[in-house]
């Protein structure tokens, strides 16, 4: 097939691209960067460089590579993250998933693009009520944070216009935080998270009882392949199988990394230093269940659980 993915050059773009080129599939990576065409074309894919916000340069570059599927990545989170100011950390992506999204899909619609599959989030979206762990059927959350309002308005844009995509089958794959190679989470120098755990930076906030799901990047990119071939439209989970509390988790993966066990804060003086969303996402976020992924999309993970994950897939 001839594929068409925006956001080529993140974390998952290196994972993907190899596996669909080996899959015998033609693909197109889109960049803003022309610096980073090369890169692009070491992985096997043909470069197409244009601004996901500029209506007219995404719908030129579509029309050029004549895709049955497109594939959406697009964030601007390749920086540190500063979850102290939410809101403004997570502006550009929120842009690339409102306008972004539409104009793939108008792209799309142009060709005749028989697939659409794009990325949301499972983080920290849903409700902050019931049960630990979330299907795709629960809801979102009614009242975020001010912070975090931007944000999650994003997400739900996404999540009702790619299933609408018809004719087109609209996929939404609602991803667990990455970790492994290439991602802010590894054992490579300058990734991100791993700084802040080993300088004692992320502590344990409150109770720690805030549930996260986890995937790793190769197992992220198993599902975003299988997706491509397979699947009904709708929303589907990718996450591995053990979502886990922070208070769970973080200190795993500490010792994983060979730093110092996290720090723990009360609420109180967590919601002053790390302001209110990063001390949401320490105590009260739920996870995400997987099930309708790995039955919808046959999709087996190499590293099922987290533990596994940190001890041999960091990287």
């Amino acid at each position: 097939m001839r594929i068409f993915i925006a956001g080529a050059t993140g974390a998952l773009g290196g994972h993907l691209i190899p596996r669909l080129v080996a899959g015998g599939h033609e693909v197109t990576g889109m960049t803003r960067s022309a610096a980073k065409a090369d890169a692009l074309r070491a992985l096997g894919a043909r470069p197409a460089v244009a601004d996901a916000l500029d209506a007219e340069g995404v719908a030129a570059a579509v029309a050029v590579a004549e895709p049955e599927v497109i594939v959406h990545e697009l964030t601007a989170l390749s920086g540190d993250l500063d979850l102290r100011h939410f809101e403004r950390t997570f502006a550009q992506t929120d842009r690339l998933r409102r306008e972004g999204t539409d104009n793939l899909l108008a792209a799309g619609r142009a060709v005749g693009v028989r697939r659409v599959v794009a990325q949301s989030y499972a983080g920290w979206p849903f409700a902050r009520a019931g049960g630990p762990v979330k299907t795709e059927e629960d809801p979102l959350d009614p009242h975020p944070c001010a912070a975090m309002r931007g944000a999650l308005a994003a997400i739900r844009h996404v999540e009702a216009v790619v299933p609408a995509a018809t004719p087109a089958t609209g996929i939404v794959l609602r991803y667990g935080n990455f970790y492994g190679p290439g991602t802010g989470l590894s054992q490579e120098s300058g990734a991100p998270m791993t700084a802040v755990v080993r300088k004692r930076l992320l502590p344990v906030i409150g109770s720690g009882d805030g549930v996260w799901s986890f995937v790793h990047i190769e197992d992220a990119a198993t599902a975003t392949a299988a997706a491509i071939e397979r699947g009904d439209a709708g929303i589907y989970q990718v996450v591995d199988d053990e979502p886990a509390a922070v208070r769970v988790w973080l200190p795993a993966l500490a010792a994983a990394l060979g730093a110092p066990a996290p720090l723990r804060l009360p609420r109180w003086l967590g919601r002053l230093l790390a302001g209110e969303a990063a001390t949401l996402m320490m105590t009260e976020v739920r996870g995400a269940a997987n099930a309708r992924a790995k039955r919808a999309l046959d999709w087996q993970l190499r590293y099922p659980t987290w533990r596994l994950g940190f001890e041999k897939g960091l990287g």
